[in-house]
């Protein structure tokens, strides 16, 4: 056995995208903690960087090979490790980026292990270690037990997707829909209780497609459901479900048990029956809006988020007005807006009729402004009114105050001392504190 494989390694991660690559990190460092190597910041000197791609857009390659090249400069004897979407996408591309030593595709730990070690045998094996994700059948990144900086831990439990919008790659970066096991979810949400975390948010690449490949067939809401009757943990947050997948009954369940968050993450992408179609979306508008009126009704006061991509390839003028007038009419607490990006690979990216530039900026400009009054009026919404916060391991560095949010996702900071840190306090909200809610604990 070689020196570097028996000493102590430092690794530091980078990573891009979406929650569900924040957990598979999340898995890595697990893992390779576990297996002699201490995790280090990534502007620290480590030994090893590993970078979690993403490769939602173009411009999200183009970051990925940034950052590679970033660890790279950091240090020069390192080894540099590129995982992810954009790996496992574009495994040759990754690897003619100059100074990275290793590619690893999407679910293969034990090869992102060899890598960190440098225990692979380049003139057999060679550098790139991807495979065909989309004759994957089960979830190979379970077991995350460290979350960096988070007070809430994230649990994945479903992986790829099989509606095949015309702006995503992801049915090919992370292959078809596959769900965890109940039992395995239920065994996870248990271990990460007794680990100390006072909330799990439910993730996944399609989380509203959860239990469509398990025999029996379940969905969503039959895994709340058993997360209910059957966990110790004490809140419980979903993550993205698209609005076909908000169901009736899942909706009662959230209303019916303290225990799950009133928050829901609701990514509509548009709100123009003819953007929505050439997305190739599995809704109208009007099933948008019956959708929306019954998580007002179950849930009145609820957070409700939502994703908008702006400049979408043929959305006119009035389209875009038309989207705008219904999103400003709808009971969303906040926007993640996205200008249009191109993805090659993607239909959306061989349509003839793109949006300029400009204009897809404007549009994203007055999209984040919509967002940004909702969220506002979401915040005020709680002074004088009484909030359940989960208090952060932080503070904020605005305020120096402590820092957490509500079970309807507000952002609070609250005044008092650390020992409050990762405990969920009944919180009177006070006033606004800059763009969040000023609280006090309730006496």
């Amino acid at each position: 056995m070689s020196a570097s494989a028996e000493r102590e390694l430092t690794v530091a991660f980078a990573t891009l995208g979406c929650k569900v690559n924040q957990y598979d990190t999340a898995t890595m460092d697990t893992f390779l903690s576990a297996n002699r190597c201490r995790v280090v910041p990534f502007d620290a000197g480590a030994d090893v960087y590993v970078v979690n791609t993403c490769t939602v857009t173009d411009r999200a390659d183009a970051e990925s090979r940034r950052l590679a090249r970033r660890a790279r400069r950091r240090n020069p004897d390192a080894r540099v490790v590129v995982t992810g979407c954009y790996a496992q996408t574009s495994p040759q591309e990754a690897s003619a980026v100059e100074g990275v030593d290793y590619v690893v595709g999407i679910g293969r730990l034990p090869d992102i292990l060899r890598a960190v070690r440098g225990s692979i045998d380049e003139a057999t094996e060679g550098r790139v270690f991807v495979h065909d994700v989309r004759k994957e059948t089960e979830v190979r990144t379970l077991g995350a037990e460290t979350f960096a900086g988070q007070t809430r831990a994230f649990l994945k439990l479903q992986e790829g997707c099989d509606l095949f919008c015309t702006f995503c790659i992801v049915p090919f970066s992370r292959g078809r829909s596959r769900s965890v096991e109940p039992r395995r979810v239920l065994e996870e949400v248990e271990r990460l209780s007794a680990r100390g975390f006072r909330e799990v948010v439910l993730t996944g690449v399609h989380l509203g497609g959860y239990g469509r490949d398990l025999s029996p067939r379940l969905d969503l809401a039959d895994l709340v459901e058993m997360i209910v009757e059957r966990s110790p943990i004490e809140r419980v947050r979903l993550s993205s479900v698209d609005p076909p997948e908000v169901s009736p009954r899942l909706l009662r369940l959230i209303a019916q048990n303290e225990s799950v968050c009133p928050h829901l993450h609701m990514p509509v992408q548009a709100a123009a029956d003819p953007v929505l179609a050439r997305m190739r979306r599995q809704y109208d508008v009007a099933e948008l809006e019956e959708v929306v009126g019954e998580i007002s009704a179950a849930l009145p006061g609820c957070g409700l988020g939502t994703d908008v991509i702006a400049g979408f390839p043929g959305e006119s003028e009035a389209d875009f007005e038309r989207g705008f007038e219904r999103l400003a009419a709808m009971p969303f607490t906040y926007f993640h807006v996205f200008p249009y990006s191109v993805r090659r690979g993607t239909t959306a990216a061989k349509a003839s009729d793109p949006v300029d530039r400009k204009v897809i900026a404007a549009r994203a400009a007055r999209l984040r402004e919509l967002g940004e009054a909702k969220r506002s009026r979401f915040h005020d919404a709680w002074v004088g009114r009484r909030m359940k916060v989960l208090i952060e391991h932080r503070r904020d560095p605005d305020s120096g105050r402590l820092v957490g949010y509500s079970e309807q996702y507000a952002r609070v900071v609250v005044d008092g001392t650390d020992r409050l840190m990762n405990q969920i306090v009944t919180v009177d909200g006070v006033g606004r504190a800059g763009e969040l809610v000023a609280g006090v604990p309730a006496s």
